[in-house]
């Protein structure tokens, strides 16, 4: 399963490091795709992850969820 997920304040290369490490620490996310560009992630889920553990993580890393 797949999930696009809409993140504002990545400024730089860090930053998108930053908000992939963050995704990745879920146990259930098989892989994540993080771009500046469009300000969102298309993250692969082998499992169930709630957009509250999303929005959980990407706050605690600095960022936002939008949508």
């Amino acid at each position: 399963m797949k999930k696009i997920i809409h993140i504002e304040g990545m400024g730089c290369d860090k930053c998108v490091a930053h908000v992939h490490e963050a995704l990745m620490s879920l146990k259930a996310v098989s892989d994540a795709e993080v771009s500046l560009a469009k300000n969102c992630a298309l993250v692969t889920l082998s499992g169930d992850v709630t957009d509250s553990e999303f929005k959980e993580v990407i706050e605690e890393a600095g960022y936002s969820v939008t949508k």
